[in-house]
C-alpha cells in the first residue's frame, strides 16, 4: 500500500519540508504500520487456535459417549428349572428294626453259703428258701440222711404239661445240704432200695457224676393209681454232706382212658443232665466254720 502525501506550498511552518525527508516517514509508518498488522494477526490467530483447542478439550470432555454401531450380543439366557409338576410321594424310612436279644435257652444257678451251682433249662421252674421244699401232689419228699439237721438249698421242676397225653404229673431236682454230718455218716442214707426180691435193702452204689464220686441209692413208693420214686446222690464237700435229689411222679395210667405210660428213662436222663452240672466251690474255713455251729445250733 503507498500513500502519497501532498505538501502545502503556503504552510506557515518556516522549516522547509523536503521530499527526502517525507518520503524516509513514509517508510517508516509503513513499515511500523505492517509490523503491527502483522503482530496483530498473529495473536489473531494465537487467540483463535486456542480457543479452537478449548472447545476441542471441553467437547470431547463434555460430549455424550459414543454409542457403537455394533449391538453386544446378548448373554445367553438359562432357562429357569422348571418347578415340579407333581410333588414326589414321601416315602416313609423303614422304621429300624428292633433286634432282639435271645435269652440263652440256660441259666445258672448259685448259691454263695453253700458254694453249690448247677445248670438247668430256663423253662424249668426254680424255687428256693422256704419254697424249696419238692412234693409229689401233696406229700413232702423226705431227705435221705441218717442223722436230721438237713435244710433245701433249691429245687427246679420240670413244667406239668411237658409230656402231654401220658401219665406224668411231676419231675424235681432238689439239693439238700447237711452240715451236722461227718463224711463217714454222708456214705449212708436213712432208706435205700427195696425193689429186690427178697424184699432186703441194696447197698449204695458208687457213680461217676461230672468229675464228682458219689453214692446212689433210690426210693419207690407208689399205688394203683399214683406212683413215685426218687434217686438219692450224696456228696461230701466243704464239710457238709450234699445230697441230690431227682424225683419223678406218675398217675392215672389204667385209669384215666387215653392216658399212655411216660418214659420213665426220657424223664430221668433230663433230670440227670443237671446233675451233670453240679459244681461245688470250696469255701472258706471261717465260713464252714460259721455255718457248722448255726446248724448245730439249729438242730437242738
Amino acid at each position: 500500500m503507498t500513500t502519497i502525501l501532498k505538501t502545502n506550498p503556503k504552510a506557515t511552518n518556516n522549516t522547509p519540508f523536503t521530499g527526502t525527508t517525507i518520503s524516509s516517514w513514509s517508510r517508516q509508518q509503513k513499515l511500523a504500520m505492517v509490523a503491527g498488522f502483522a503482530i496483530l494477526g498473529l495473536l489473531l490467530a494465537v487467540s483463535a487456535c486456542s480457543k479452537q483447542s478449548s472447545k476441542s478439550v471441553m467437547a470431547g470432555a463434555s460430549g455424550p459417549t459414543p454409542v457403537s454401531s455394533t449391538a453386544p450380543a446378548a448373554a445367553p439366557q438359562t432357562p429357569a428349572p422348571q418347578a415340579a409338576t407333581a410333588a414326589a410321594p414321601t416315602v416313609p424310612a423303614p422304621a429300624a428294626k428292633k433286634v432282639s436279644k435271645k435269652r440263652p435257652a440256660n441259666v445258672t444257678y448259685s448259691d454263695a453259703n453253700t458254694g453249690v451251682s448247677f445248670v438247668y433249662p430256663r423253662k424249668f421252674t426254680l424255687a428256693t428258701g422256704d419254697k424249696a421244699q419238692p412234693q409229689f401232689d401233696s406229700d413232702a419228699v423226705p431227705m435221705n440222711f441218717v442223722q436230721p439237721g438237713g435244710t433245701t438249698v433249691a429245687t427246679v421242676a420240670l413244667p406239668k404239661n411237658s409230656y402231654p397225653g401220658t401219665d406224668f404229673t411231676s419231675a424235681f431236682f432238689s439239693v439238700n445240704v447237711n452240715r451236722s454230718l461227718s463224711e463217714e455218716q454222708c456214705s449212708h442214707f436213712a432208706f435205700v432200695d427195696t425193689r429186690n426180691a427178697d424184699g432186703e435193702p441194696i447197698d449204695a452204689e458208687k457213680v461217676k457224676v461230672g468229675e464228682a464220686d458219689m453214692l446212689m441209692t433210690s426210693e419207690f413208693a407208689g399205688s394203683a393209681t399214683k406212683q413215685a420214686e426218687a434217686q438219692y446222690y450224696h456228696d461230701y464237700e466243704n464239710g457238709a454232706c450234699y445230697e441230690y435229689v431227682l424225683g419223678f411222679g406218675t398217675a392215672g395210667y389204667g385209669v384215666t382212658e387215653g392216658i399212655e405210660p411216660v418214659n420213665r428213662d426220657q424223664v430221668f436222663a433230663r433230670l440227670e443232665k443237671i446233675l451233670a452240672t453240679v459244681k461245688v466251690r470250696p469255701l472258706e474255713q471261717e465260713q464252714v466254720g460259721e455255718q457248722t455251729v448255726a446248724a448245730a445250733e439249729a438242730g437242738k
